[in-house]
């Protein structure tokens, strides 16, 4: 069920070009893996060697290689932000989950407080940490913008995770009583949250894609709480039919293992089954995740536009599984030190795959934005507190 456009937001005019043929540009990543490795190690040093705080810089310095090395129509994105003001974003997150945590320690009720005011600031900070990202965000000199307001946030996410929240505290607080019926309870109300979960996913995308801003241009999303339920159903049979795989060979190795083992004892017997608990595990990764990845995103992308532009998204699952097999596999074998090769590979991957479609040329599209209105969104984005949660 597709939910209606919000009222409170103003609507954007296009800029008055004349349509002429769709010109088509493929988004290119330049990124390498040796030079990410350098910036990737200094962070992590630095990060070690100041407890944290260096965080919002190094977040700032890995945007920015990210960002300077795609190229949209032959120009590369860049990004604005500053360290020092996403430093007080940074530390408002620590105490606020660091307080949240703690709640958790003390008891169920003090737990369930601290989630229901989690929830009720989530949307706030979604919406902040789009508007700073985007702002700080430009191409060939124009800033990007997010148009949702934070009415519209709280009445399109604000609904479904106040649910979710409230029944996740009533499925725990049932858990914890003696009586057989309010635990059978309690077990429903927790599979209600997971049943809830892609309504909520649906309606974080849609207020995202839907108020998408550059100059005088803001996307709309075409996709439908049907559309994103189905990537859900379909990545939710493919890990059932994994998992069935997995305890099939598993059961069958696990038998010869158990055979091989029993002479020389048990301890023999716990050695020959965890490599083989260690590779089911990964194996119950590596097929459902990329695959709701390559759904979802082709998804997300086709569906979002405007009468001048448009994107279209033709990730494969089969290229996906074997960078995600790859990536985690050579990460493994050198401790941790190919990861900086293999985001800027999952990177490359995943934008390479994503084309823009114009019905103007680039030249002519940047020239009218440019003299058509003032571009208040860094202006805007500077009043926050500098909030980046990587949404």
């Amino acid at each position: 069920m597709s939910l209606p456009p919000l009222s409170d937001t103003p609507p954007v005019t296009s800029p008055a070009l004349p349509p002429v043929a769709i010109s088509r540009h493929a988004l290119v990543f330049t990124g390498s893996g040796s030079e990410y490795f350098r910036i990737w190690i200094v962070n992590l040093l630095l990060m070690f060697l100041t407890l944290g705080l260096y965080y919002p810089w190094a977040r700032v310095r890995k945007l920015q290689y990210f960002y300077r090395n795609t190229q949209v129509a032959g120009h590369a994105l860049d990004f604005h932000g500053d360290p020092k003001q996403m430093l007080r974003g940074f530390l408002l997150m620590v105490v606020f989950l660091g307080l949240y945590n703690w709640a958790g320690n003390v008891s169920p009720v003090a737990y369930g407080v601290a989630t229901l005011a989690f929830v009720l600031l989530w949307p706030a900070l979604m919406r902040a940490s789009l508007i700073y990202r985007l702002g700080h965000t430009s191409w060939r000199g124009l800033r990007f913008q997010f148009h949702g307001s934070l009415k519209g946030a709280y009445l399109v996410i604000g609904k479904p995770l106040a649910a979710m929240a409230a029944l996740g505290t009533l499925g725990v607080a049932l858990l914890a009583t003696d009586a057989v019926l309010t635990k059978l309870l309690g077990g429903l109300c927790l599979l209600g949250v997971y049943g809830a979960a892609p309504y909520a996913y649906y309606c974080l995308k849609r207020y995202q894609h839907d108020h998408y801003g550059f100059a005088s241009l803001q996307t709309h999303w075409r996709a439908t709480f049907s559309d994103v339920f189905k990537v859900f159903m379909r990545t939710g049979i493919v890990s059932l039919g994994t998992l069935l795989a997995i305890v099939v060979v598993g059961g069958v190795l696990a038998g010869g293992a158990l055979l091989g083992g029993a002479e020389s004892g048990g301890a023999a017997a716990a050695k020959r089954l965890l490599p083989l608990l260690v590779v089911a595990i990964f194996l119950a990764q590596f097929v459902p995740v990329p695959f709701f990845q390559t759904l979802m995103q082709n998804l997300l992308w086709n569906e979002t536009g405007s009468r001048w532009v448009r994107f279209k998204s033709h990730l494969r699952f089969g290229a996906l599984f074997r960078r995600t097999v790859l990536n985690w596999v050579l990460t493994v074998l050198t401790l941790g030190l190919y990861w900086p090769f293999a985001q800027i590979a999952l990177a490359r991957l995943k934008l390479e795959a994503i084309t823009v479609h114009l019905r103007m040329d680039p030249d002519t599209l940047t020239a009218q934005l440019q003299s058509g209105r003032p571009d208040a969104a860094g202006d805007a984005a500077l009043d926050l507190a500098g909030f980046d949660i990587g949404l």
